[in-house]
């Protein structure tokens, strides 16, 4: 076992190193206010964020330079769950050990968490107000433009040959006509990637990463932190086992008690296992689960009518933090209409801090226990095709899930139509809706051929959604 601390080596005592957390001279309370500013900055989805993330960390405060960022990036693209907060977590748990890593990752979900569960508040108690009915009905218009835009984004940096656009087909295929679970598609598509990567396929070797930046480039060496390795940050198997056990409590031990208390039966019960096993499935960020949550929250649990998704989505997307947090509000309309002997109020209240509890705390666990051996992942092929697969084959889902979309925005009604082990949703033309399609037919010309911010878009055919309600009321 490596130990926490060592000597420095002859010849280096002067060098600028990261050896102790006080050296880099960044303050816990500096750090506090910092990443305080980044979570209420984080709109825009995971690309937004990030780049937020970047111009602060590293090009205005100069913490960490742009190789060490774009490596611990890397790292959190190979976990499931949402990137840019995890990539908060490890930034921060670099700079000032583990309180650091817990405060920063906190911060960026906090203002999400609020927002997003005054809204549900909102939606609940008003939903059916004309007014409050059109602002979401111009949201869900607009998100439909926003997931397509997302399959087109992903894909063009995931599809760089013919075997990628193969997996991303068969993605498609597996989850819109055979409705093959979407754990069971990153499953497979995980084989073919780490084999394909593993026999040395060019097919499935990595390819580009993100580009946060253009211009001069802030070095290691030159940032607060220095080129060094922090000595909390060396590989100590005790530390990793110890951190491990307490997240993996904090974790499952609330969602078996759920279990034990109530029986599988109960809606805290569902809520608590569902999204635990959404927390260790969601490869490719939040869009990549959708189609799935979606599905098992209409068809399944019945905690959803097939349109709120759409407005739960509309949520995520213009308040801060991850868009993950649309889970949020899958949680809280459940316990709402499924409350037990509770208030509905109180019991979507309850759902709602259960569901980000069991979505985030994994995040932590996911970084604390494998950021120090990330020297060893960094250079295994094998898990390089793997993930490499994996996001083909998001595409593929994410396609899915803006067909969906469409159907249930675009029309009233949708049939369900079996052909052998087909099963297929059928719109009904009769039940177009015109008003939707011309908002989310404005939305993707606002995007595509204005390159209008989604914030500015979605907040345009909210706003017209209200006004059209208004004037047909």
């Amino acid at each position: 076992m490596v130990e926490m601390t060592e000597n420095v080596p002859a010849g280096q005592a002067g060098r600028k190193d990261a050896g102790e957390g006080h050296h880099h001279g960044v303050s816990f309370g500096e750090a506090f206010r910092v990443w305080l500013r980044v979570a209420a900055l984080s709109f825009g989805g995971p690309a937004g964020q990030i780049a937020v993330m970047h111009r602060i960390i590293v090009d205005e405060k100069r913490w960490i330079g742009e190789h060490r960022f774009l490596h611990a990036l890397n790292y959190c693209m190979l976990l499931p769950g949402p990137e840019a907060q995890q990539l908060a977590v490890y930034i921060g748990w670099l700079m000032h050990r583990t309180l650091g890593g817990l405060v920063a990752g906190i911060l960026f979900v906090l203002p999400g968490f609020l927002s997003i569960l005054a809204l549900s508040y909102i939606y609940a108690a008003y939903g059916s107000v004309g007014i409050v009915a059109g602002l979401f009905f111009g949201l869900k218009a607009a998100v439909l433009a926003v997931v397509v835009q997302a399959v087109i984004r992903i894909g063009g940096r995931a599809l760089r040959n013919r075997v990628m656009l193969a997996i991303a087909a068969a993605a498609f295929v597996a989850i819109f006509f055979f409705h093959v679970p979407f754990p069971l598609i990153v499953l497979a598509a995980a084989i073919a990637g780490f084999l394909g990567g593993r026999f040395g396929l060019e097919a499935f070797s990595p390819g580009g990463g993100h580009k946060a930046t253009s211009g001069a480039v802030l070095s290691d060496a030159d940032s607060a932190l220095g080129e060094g390795i922090p000595d909390h940050a060396r590989p100590n198997l005790a530390w990793s086992l110890r951190i491990s056990a307490a997240l993996l409590a904090l974790w499952l031990v609330p969602v078996a008690a759920l279990y034990a208390a109530f029986g599988p039966g109960d809606v805290f019960s569902q809520i608590g296992l569902f999204f635990s096993k959404m927390a260790v499935v969601t490869f490719g960020g939040a869009y990549a689960a959708l189609a799935y949550v979606a599905q098992e929250a209409v068809q399944r649990f019945g905690w959803l009518r097939p349109g709120e998704m759409l407005d739960g989505l509309g949520m995520a997307e213009t308040t801060p933090g991850p868009l993950i947090m649309v889970l949020q509000f899958v949680g809280f309309m459940g316990a709402y209409r499924n409350p037990g002997s509770l208030d509905p109020m109180l019991a979507a209240t309850l759902a709602a801090i259960l569901t980000t509890w069991v979505t985030f705390v994994p995040c932590f666990l996911w970084i604390f226990l494998g950021a120090p051996f990330i020297e060893k992942l960094r250079g295994n092929v094998a898990l390089a095709g793997a993930m490499s697969a994996i996001t083909a084959a998001v595409v593929g889902v994410i396609l899915n899930l803006a067909i969906w979309f469409g159907l249930h925005t675009l029309f009233a009604e949708v049939a369900t139509v079996h052909l052998g082990g087909l099963r297929l949703d059928i719109p009904l033309l009769q039940s177009a809706v015109p008003p939707a399609m011309a908002l989310s037919a404005a939305a993707a010309v606002a995007i595509f051929r204005f390159k209008t911010s989604v914030i500015t878009t979605l907040l345009v055919c909210a706003i017209s959604g209200m006004l059209w309600t208004l004037a047909v009321g």
